[in-house]
């Protein structure tokens, strides 16, 4: 792990002081939260016992036989909307749509009340819409169909009736009212036929297969207290088409709306600004609703940003989405909490604004009559008293502890940026002086007087010993040549005179096997001094321009002939191969890569050699088949006495290679080496002259 990274997790121990403040502050607003449900519960449980003094103006379904599901609710609308067939002057949302299944889409409808009137509208997806004509528009014998909509009412266990919508075109709606005496036109009922074209089908824009649009003004003396929505979609004029239903039951179920009774009860009942109040029927229809104004924010208050928003909610605990605590827009209360108070026991739940962070305290009591819950009440009040982001002292708490985590983390990054970089100048500045062939032993921050500093003093002590060495081992192979040559000469005339006396069988061997590795000895010795006299020609020479192409095309020739076991490929694609320096010397240096690859070919291989132009350098390649280097040996490859070889073989020491490098680098050039595919590959680059 780098240092800078060291450092930063010690930064991150300074967050315990933040965090520590941010336990407080949820601990806190928990707290205050737990409180204020208790006020709710305390509260609405007075509500409910007042509410169960009216249980007659609660709707009872105990001993009904329809489904909750088969029920109609009834909107209270702020305005009359225009008949046009149109949704868009309704004054609920479109999420209060209720959805039917259909032949061709989905058909949705509400029913709204404003006055003395019940409003209905309906959007009917419909591929091919059958008018009605004067045989269909009152339902006859059953021999011819129209696209209708009915609109069934009942007051059990009296006989229910119908009121029928078809139309011969679109436009204006006569309707009739179906019961028991027959079918009569109702002149007090307004409606609107509407085609949609398939673009603009539903209220909402959906795309769909067209269909059309009915909205109606029906008096409410003419509805029953049970309400039931049934489409009838036919296809053709002979086909009885399909029947959709808003009830699976025999009969709809009861309609349900606002009590009117209820509101004013509820309005009495004094509710705390700033909360909504609720009351629900037994199946969680809402039939009353009070809201009480909220009280203004505080002055000074500022607006929020959205990373403290979110540093907020990592803050606080989270709640339910505020959206859920919203009435319902179907007119029926569905939450947990509230069906809970349905069963008979109380609940509550909290819910927090994720834009504003604002949050919403609900309780839900049961009303009970007797032991029988007949509804319950829904208290919801905003947590304004609680910390939430319009606090400016929260605001500022977490202002001030970012700015200051902000400033640390910054310096500690700072300062552990400025030590990585020092450490890594001298982590470079020693690989470099390691990698060049002349140690340098001054190395940067050598001049501080820190640890660092004493550290870079000590990699330049250990630098100029280490270059100290270095030059002793360049020069012992020149040394010991030196030395070793007259003494070796000695003993080789020596032996040679030895030769011509009469020796025994024994001693004669013994001076054999002395001659011998005299021999070796001398071969050791002209090896060693080669390097020095390379060293020594390369400084002394005098370069010459000369075509590398003509040198190497030669030289693979005489390859041919020295190596008959070897096969050798010469292929040459730069035009212009002119260099400076000495072709001696590049033929020496091309020798020790040639016979480098016919050590470790076999018999019949072909070695490669080919030179080519790379910008402004030559490359020469010397490829052969066999054995790949060993990754541990690729640094030391071209160091004195380094061999690859098998320890039997005594002809080499290690030192071709390393010439090869000395003539390389005094052309000002490189030299490398990889594996192949099936070999080793030797890559010389020369600049051009």
């Amino acid at each position: 792990m780098t240092l800078k990274r060291q450092l930063l997790l010690v930064s991150l121990l300074a967050l315990m002081l933040p965090w520590a403040g941010c336990e407080f502050i949820r601990e806190t607003e928990s707290a205050l939260r737990a409180n204020q449900q208790q006020t709710l519960a305390s509260i609405a449980r007075a509500f409910a016992d007042s509410m169960a003094q009216y249980a007659e103006e609660f709707p009872d379904v105990g001993s009904n036989d329809y489904l909750i599901g088969d029920q109609l609710y009834g909107h209270r609308l702020e305005t009359a909307p225009l008949i046009d067939g149109y949704f868009d002057d309704w004054t609920i949302e479109k999420r209060a749509l209720r959805d039917l299944p259909g032949p061709d889409g989905p058909i949705r409808f509400a029913i709204g009340l404003n006055q003395q009137f019940a409003y209905l509208y309906v959007s009917v997806s419909d591929r091919n819409v059958i008018y009605a004509n004067a045989n269909t528009l009152i339902p006859g014998d059953g021999s011819q169909y129209a696209d209708r909509i009915r609109l069934i009412s009942a007051n059990p266990p009296y006989l229910e009736e119908a009121l029928s919508f078809a139309t011969e075109a679109p436009g204006s709606v006569v309707t009739y009212i179906q019961n028991a005496y027959g079918f009569a036109p109702e002149p007090t009922i307004r409606a609107y036929w509407q085609d949609v074209l398939s673009e603009q089908n539903g209220p909402d824009g959906q795309n769909g297969p067209g269909g059309y649009q009915l909205e109606a003004r029906i008096p409410l003396n003419q509805l029953g207290t049970h309400l039931g929505l049934v489409v009838n979609n036919t296809a053709t004029g002979n086909n009885p088409g399909v029947r959709s239903a808003s009830f699976s039951a025999r009969a709809p179920g009861a309609f349900v709306s606002t009590s009117q009774a209820l509101s004013r009860i509820a309005e009495n009942l004094l509710v705390p600004p700033g909360m909504r109040m609720i009351v629900t029927d037994s199946s969680g229809w809402r039939i009353a609703t009070v809201e009480t104004s909220r009280s203004s924010p505080q002055p000074g208050s500022s607006p929020t940003f959205n990373w403290l928003r979110f540093a907020y909610g990592a803050v606080v605990e989270p709640g339910t989405t505020a959206a859920f605590a919203e009435p319902d827009p179907s007119g029926r209360e569905q939450q947990p909490y509230i069906t809970s108070a349905l069963d008979g026991r109380r609940d509550d739940e909290w819910f927090r604004s994720d834009d504003s962070g604002r949050a919403v305290v609900a309780v839900a009591e049961p009303v009970m009559s007797g032991n029988r819950p007949i509804g319950a009440i829904v208290l919801q009040q905003g947590t304004d008293e609680i910390l939430s982001l319009t606090n400016q002292s929260l605001a500022r708490l977490m202002n001030v502890t970012v700015i200051a985590m902000l400033v640390a983390v910054a310096s500690l990054l700072g300062y552990a940026t400025w030590l990585s970089r020092r450490i890594r100048h001298l982590s470079i500045a020693a690989e470099v002086a390691l990698e060049s062939d002349q140690l340098r032993n001054t190395l940067p921050s050598s001049n501080a007087a820190d640890e660092i500093g004493d550290l870079s003093r000590s990699f330049s002590n250990v630098l100029t010993q280490l270059g100290d060495y270095n030059e002793y081992l360049r020069t012992l192979a020149s040394k010991l040549s030196h030395e070793l040559r007259t003494p070796l000469a000695i003993v080789t005339s020596s032996l040679e005179n030895l030769e011509h006396e009469k020796l025994n069988e024994a001693s004669a061997g013994y001076t054999a096997r002395a001659k011998g590795g005299a021999d070796r000895l001398r071969r050791i010795l002209t090896a060693m001094s080669e390097a020095s006299r390379v060293e020594e020609l390369m400084k002394n020479a005098e370069p010459e321009r000369f075509d590398l192409r003509a040198v190497i095309e030669s030289t693979v020739s005489a390859y041919r002939d020295a190596y008959t076991a070897r096969r050798f490929d010469f292929i040459s694609t730069a035009t212009d191969s002119g260099v400076e320096g000495s072709p001696e010397l590049i033929n020496q240096m091309l020798d020790k890569l040639v016979d480098n690859a016919v050590s470790f070919s076999s018999d019949g291989d072909q070695i490669d050699i080919s030179l080519t132009a790379e910008g402004d350098d030559l490359r020469l390649d010397v490829s052969n088949p066999g054995p790949p280097l060993p990754e541990r040996m690729r640094s030391q490859l071209f160091d004195s006495l380094v061999s690859m070889r098998e320890k039997k073989d005594d002809r080499h020491l290690g030192l071709g290679l390393y010439i090869a490098k000395l003539i390389t680098a005094g052309h000002s050039g490189r030299i490398d080496a990889e594996n192949t595919e099936d070999g080793v590959k030797f890559s010389v680059w020369f600049p051009r002259s």
